[in-house]
């Protein structure tokens, strides 16, 4: 683990397992134990944002240790895909299939939230068998919706945006209302599967 000032009021946490880190540090500040305005889990790091005394925090977590099966798991989600996109036949002939064994693929894989970004309400998704490439000239307009793959990374685009992400389909699920407690339907740390609509 390494431990980095981020500007006045911000502790950055490297580390092996962000999302293990990610739920026992977000179930410390539920506690009352942990001041922190917000806690952001990325590919191998975590961001404590908002903290008084980043030096006393440090110098706390420099020893911490936890049990990551002590935090309880978000429930699983199910997000409903219509696999009808325009680059599911360059996913099929990657993998080696054709689009139904894709599809099955897909569908049978259980995925992880590694962490959000990009729009509020994208998920990087964390699980895929395949290193998909991302497109050599992104997409002006990518619709809201689209259900896509890039890297090793599933993520479905909560709105309208320019993308290189290979689109395989579309779900109309809400990925982020602000009435919603979270906003976010896919937090870091929850599993999520695709199921054929």
């Amino acid at each position: 683990m390494q431990l980095r000032p981020v500007g006045a009021d911000a502790l950055l946490i490297e580390v092996d397992s962000p999302l293990d880190w990610f739920a026992a540090l977000d179930a410390e500040r539920a506690a009352g134990r942990l001041p922190v305005i917000d806690i952001v889990p990325g590919a191998r790091t975590v961001l404590l944002d908002g903290v008084a005394d980043p030096a006393g925090l440090a110098a706390r977590l420099s020893g911490w240790q936890f049990d990551p099966a002590s935090v309880p798991p978000a429930p699983p989600l199910t997000v409903d895909v219509h696999f009808d996109g325009v680059d599911l036949p360059f996913v099929a002939e990657l993998a080696g299939l054709d689009i139904d064994g894709v599809v099955d693929v897909l569908t049978g894989t259980e995925l992880t939230v590694a962490f959000c970004g990009f729009a509020p309400g994208f998920a990087y998704l964390a699980g895929l068998p395949w290193n998909v490439p991302r497109l050599g000239t992104p997409r002006t307009r990518v619709p809201a919706g689209s259900v896509a793959l890039a890297a090793e990374f599933a993520g479905i685009y909560p709105t309208p945006s320019p993308g290189g992400w290979r689109i395989v389909g579309h779900s109309t699920a809400e990925l982020f209302d602000v009435a919603r407690t979270p906003p976010a339907l896919m937090t870091p740390g929850r599993t999520v599967r695709f199921r054929a609509a």
